[in-house]
């Protein structure tokens, strides 16, 4: 039996002493840690790995120090939507990733209701490579109507390493949140996070729901509003609407967290007509920092976008 045809660079490693005895799988796994380990299962399943020029018969056979283990990666294609021209605005690049500013109206994802024209359809102009990996290297998302910083990784292997970064919480975030009110210092809202029980596009604080904190401190502070500087140690759904809200101080802008048609009392005129001519949720993705796949330190700052900046200048005014 020989192996399956190449289709990326052949790649030959060499079992260290540490991994003597261990099942194929996992000492693969252990000496390739920027692929999952599910997809290199499906490599030896797919007949893709040879074991001193032998193919795998079993992910479950055991490795001898020194051995010789020939893999051939194959990263398919993992998406469909079609690629489409749109201007991106590339804050960073290297080999490894790029840091977007998304503006505030595009949604990332397809879905229902958006089956086209959304960042991932943008990223697959920008790289038709990017179909191979998983999300269009999209490693997290904002809302629609959400503005700034993300990270796309370029390579599956930056898409692993930067997934897991996120999980390990080793992505620095920070947002810019215009709420509701004056606070008077910052502090931390450490609630979990479930879906809402009677409406499923909404989630809500609940005993039982997923590990969420959120930390904040006052940046600015305005007559009746407050501009936070907020930064999350986790990134559930709508996680920063959902803890101002329940802090009582929810994000200016939010159709669904906010307070509706609500302004306070004693509030110039030409201030409430801001307010009520801003259409979106006043937050925005201003820093991300983290150590990228490529060996370098990235730590880039974006400023709210104009119609953000206008409204925090109408306010102070």
């Amino acid at each position: 039996m020989r192996m399956a045809a190449d289709t990326e660079s052949l790649r030959v490693l060499n079992v260290p002493e540490v991994l003597h005895g261990q099942r194929l799988d996992r000492a693969l796994s252990a000496m390739m840690p920027e692929v999952s380990r599910s997809r290199i299962q499906a490599w030896i399943d797919d007949g893709r790995v040879a074991v001193d020029g032998a193919v795998a018969g079993s992910r479950r056979q055991s490795v001898r120090d020194g051995q010789a283990v020939s893999v051939v990666p194959q990263f398919d294609p993992v998406l469909e939507p079609a690629p489409e021209a749109m201007p991106l605005d590339i804050v960073h690049e290297d080999p490894a990733c790029w840091v977007l500013n998304k503006p505030a109206g595009l949604v990332v994802h397809p879905g229902a209701g958006n089956p086209d024209g959304t960042l991932l359809n943008g990223l697959l102009h920008l790289d038709p490579a990017l179909d191979r990996v998983p999300r269009a290297g999209l490693v997290h998302r904002l809302d629609k109507d959400t503005s700034g910083l993300l990270v796309v990784a370029r390579t599956p292997q930056a898409h692993h390493l930067l997934s897991q970064a996120l999980q390990a919480r080793d992505i620095h975030r920070e947002y810019l949140a215009l709420v509701w009110g004056r606070l008077i210092a910052g502090g931390t809202v450490d609630a979990p996070i479930a879906r809402h029980a009677a409406d499923r596009t909404r989630f809500c604080v609940a005993a039982g729901g997923r590990e969420s904190t959120t930390h904040y401190r006052v940046e600015q502070r305005l007559d009746a509003h407050t501009l936070l500087r907020l930064k999350l140690d986790t990134g559930r759904t709508h996680q920063i609407r959902v803890h101002m809200q329940h802090l009582g101080h929810p994000i200016v802008g939010d159709p669904v967290y906010g307070r509706r048609g609500h302004h306070a009392k004693g509030l110039h005129a030409q201030a409430i007509a801001q307010l009520t001519a801003f259409r979106r949720q006043a937050l925005h993705a201003t820093r991300l920092a983290f150590d990228s796949p490529a060996g370098e330190r990235v730590d880039v700052d974006a400023p709210p976008p104009p119609d953000f900046a206008r409204l925090l200048e109408g306010l102070a005014a």
